[in-house]
């Protein structure tokens, strides 16, 4: 609180100096009749008032409108002249000095401005009011200034008594203008109002806001007293209702609790980190009031601790002979991953802690793999969850969130676990290929300590902050590609890859598979629905084209559901789904089986080619006409297989005698290749040969036998190497009616894996290089042998 002066003033008899030092103060405005401290530690500032005691005393003060080292144009032109009563030295070379305000001064300019600045100043005359005017704004200010001090925290009651006692009108208004809380603004419009009367309306305005302001602080710190007494009651009655029951022999609802979280953690075989972090959140459990946050989040951790399976797990199933049973009863062919099943059981019968393996099913959409994880739980005896991580972002899915965050959860592998209470489950992890990474975290990261066997054993989740032993668990993951999956991630894993599917094998699963689960989930029977043979195939050629069974088992489910309205409508026939009949079901067919060339042609070579719906032959047509030996190239070609049909031109051109063709006439057309479906994307190696073949057809009027496929990648010196997806190329070629297959010949080794019955009819070439190949399809093509070598 300002002092107010102990001498009257008469401002009539202050005679002001024609210039006075300025003293700029930042949000402080000094009044008239008024005592300030100030703290002055600027040297020049310790400069002016030295020189001030020296001379006059006098020093004249200005609000500044910032806070270091003002420019004329920063001061206000209002201000009060002071009169410096009192000065300290302080050790540290600044001063302590007490300011009283003598009258108000107007600064008119600036005339020194080194060391410290000197102005031209003036009085300010007030315009005073007369006593009937000024006497009921007097009261009323004293009225309400009376009522704010006794909401005010920071006016003492005293202050009332001593405003009361001052007669001056104008020294009145200064002195409550200079001990209110109010902004600099505010004070200053008070202090540079030369009529008494405004600046006592001003005053009365703004007290009165700030009057209003106290009570509503007044009436909150009323209520929060109020609550916080009786929260204070609350607990001593508590306290009292404690003390009581234990008089009386009954026990505390806490200690209830802590003895029945005492027995679980002693029941369930916790690890011995587990349990002295639980026996420790026990003993804070006690001294918390059940009323605390702290209590609920202590109580919800150990409901987690107690709840995961530390030491259950299910029995494994280890009758290898019924477990792979089960797999072949499930699912048609996959024999990798039924064999890899099998050493596994066979491996946990003869050593009973084995760790359970990583396998990372990788294979297109709709093959299967998350259906193989519920056949793997089944054969094993194991319970199967499942968790997809397509699009997850946030590392603390896996790892979970700490304890400190409100609703702070474990990650899915423990939330998983305590919901299937084994510690021992078939974990599938899917779309582990499209995790997504930010900066909330990579979940990829999180998952290195979870799938790797070595150390997963010690897997510590963020919100049970202790380890677990994640090494019973048998993972798997699955994904659509593995370019996506971090290399230190996919290394941990065993691949198994899943390939398309084939027309048979397509056949197979839906014979034994599709069509009786779509019967029976549309409440049909046998009885009144059947599918022939050719049904059956003319829906997997002509109206699917995909990797898996997906589409196939929808159209399948259309045609059901198709029978179905039928038969409820009373119609009581059986309905035999032949070939004939597909269209009325499913409409007009929306894809051509795909057949060999009826006769022979110049400049046309059939190709075998593999997609992800399985394989598929194509045919590379070649023409040419004058112009500059240009190559062009179209049918939505990759640039792999753009490359290729370069390579096959260069070769062709650099040797031209060979086949017996005119070099000259090579460089003087312009050549176009073209493979029809042009909207179609095609790419890969792996028509190399069929394009060379193509083009030496054209170069020597030679006719391409329609009877024969082709397929594998070429090199400038002619050789042939070896290419993928033989099995699904060799089926292909077959349904389309082709019997003799030209493959390179390192994939001989691959027909393994086509079955005796799939190979029936057909005739392998194997060959190493352009020209065998060349002389196979075009027996008539005269090739120079001598020259070649």
């Amino acid at each position: 609180m300002s002092e107010v002066a102990d001498i009257s003033l008469d401002e009539v008899g202050i005679k002001v100096p024609t210039t006075l030092p300025v003293f700029p103060l930042k949000k402080v405005v000094l009044f008239p009749a008024m005592v300030l401290p100030v703290a002055v530690e600027k040297k020049h500032h310790v400069k002016l008032i030295e020189d001030a005691l020296n001379k006059d005393k006098f020093i004249g003060v200005f609000l500044s409108k910032v806070e270091k080292n003002p420019s004329p144009e920063e001061i206000e032109k209002y201000g009060t002249m002071g009169s410096i009563i009192r000065m300290v030295k302080v050790p540290d070379g600044t001063l302590r000095i007490l300011v009283q305000g003598l009258t108000r001064i107007k600064l008119e300019s600036i005339t020194q401005k080194e060391p410290y600045f000197i102005a031209s100043v003036s009085k300010v005359k007030e315009i005073l009011a007369r006593k009937d005017e000024i006497e009921p704004l007097k009261n009323k200010l004293l009225n309400i200034f009376k009522e704010f001090v006794e909401y005010s925290p920071y006016l003492p009651d005293e202050i009332t008594t001593v405003a009361l006692n001052i007669d001056n009108a104008s020294n009145l208004v200064d002195f409550i203008s200079g001990n209110l809380r109010i902004t600099p603004k505010e004070r200053y419009k008070l202090l540079e109002a030369r009529d008494v009367k405004k600046r006592y309306e001003d005053l009365i305005n703004i007290l009165s806001d700030n009057l209003a302001k106290a009570k509503v602080q007044g009436e909150i710190t009323g209520k929060v007293q109020k609550e916080l007494t009786e929260i204070q009651r609350k607990a001593i009655l508590r306290e009292q209702l404690r003390a009581i029951k234990e008089e009386l022999g009954e026990e505390n609802p806490v200690a209830v609790q802590v003895k029945e979280y005492q027995e679980k953690i002693k029941e369930i075989g916790m690890s011995e980190e587990a349990e002295k972090a639980s026996m420790g959140e026990l003993e804070r459990l006690k001294i918390i009031p059940p009323q605390s946050p702290e209590y609920n989040v202590i109580r919800n951790y150990l409901d987690w601790l107690c709840d995961l399976p530390w030491q259950k797990m299910t029995k494994d199933n280890l009758d290898i002979k019924k477990a792979e049973k089960i797999l072949n009863e499930d699912h048609h062919d996959l024999e990798d991953v039924k064999e890899r099943i099998v050493e596994f059981l066979s491996v946990r019968k003869l050593k009973k802690d084995a760790k359970g393996p990583i396998l990372c099913f990788v294979g297109p959409p709709g093959v299967g793999k998350t259906s193989l994880g519920q056949s793997i739980a089944r054969a094993l005896g194991r319970k199967f969850t499942r968790t997809s991580l397509g699009g997850i972002h946030d590392e603390a899915e896996i790892r979970g969130h700490r304890r400190t965050y409100v609703g702070a959860l474990p990650g899915r592998i423990i939330q998983n676990l305590k919901r299937l209470g084994t510690r021992n489950p078939v974990f599938m992890l899917d779309e582990i290929d499209k995790i997504g990474r930010d900066f909330r975290g990579d979940p990829a990261s999180a998952l290195l300590e979870v799938l790797d066997p070595e150390q997963n054993n010690s897997f510590r989740d963020n919100f049970l902050d202790v380890t677990f032993d994640l090494s019973s668990i048998m993972f798997i993951t699955t994904g659509n590609i593995t370019d996506t999956i971090p290399p230190a991630l996919l290394d941990r894993m065993e691949v198994i890859r899943i390939p398309g599917y084939t027309v048979e094998d397509k056949f197979k699963i839906a014979t034994r598979y599709l069509v009786p689960r779509r019967i029976e989930e549309t409440g049909l029977t046998e009885n009144r629905i059947s599918f022939t043979k050719g049904a059956i195939n003319k829906i997997i050629n002509n109206y699917t084209r995909e990797a898996g069974v997906r589409n196939l088992e929808r159209e399948i489910g259309s045609i059901c559901r198709k029978v179905a309205k039928k038969v409820a409508m009373e119609e009581s026939k059986k309905f035999e789904i032949a070939e004939d009949v597909i269209e009325d079901y499913l409409g007009p067919i929306r894809f051509r089986t795909e057949e060999k060339e009826k006769t022979p042609a110049v400049g046309v070579a059939t190709g075998l080619a593999w997609t992800a719906a399985g394989g598929v032959i194509h045919f590379v047509e070649a023409t040419m006409m004058k112009g500059k030996g240009e190559l062009i190239l179209t049918g939505k070609l990759g640039e792999v297989l753009k490359e290729s049909a370069r390579a096959a031109l260069s070769y062709i051109k650099s040797n031209a005698f060979i086949f017996g063709i005119d070099p000259d006439e090579l460089f003087n057309k312009d050549i176009h290749i073209h493979i029809p479906e042009g909207a179609i994307p095609k790419d890969g190696p792996s028509a190399g040969i069929t394009l060379s073949v193509a083009l030496i057809s054209l170069f020597t009027n030679q006719p391409v036998s329609p009877d024969y496929g082709m397929t594998g990648e070429i090199t400038l010196r002619g050789k042939l190497l070896p290419i993928g997806g033989v099995k699904e190329k060799v089926l292909a070629a077959k349904r389309a009616g082709i019997r003799n297959l030209i493959l390179p010949a390192e994939n001989e080794r691959d027909l393994v894996e086509i079955s005796n019955a799939q190979k029936k009819g057909l005739k392998f070439f194997f060959v190493n290089r352009i020209d065998e190949a060349a002389k196979i399809v075009m027996p008539e093509l005269k090739i120079n042998i001598e020259d070649q070598k």
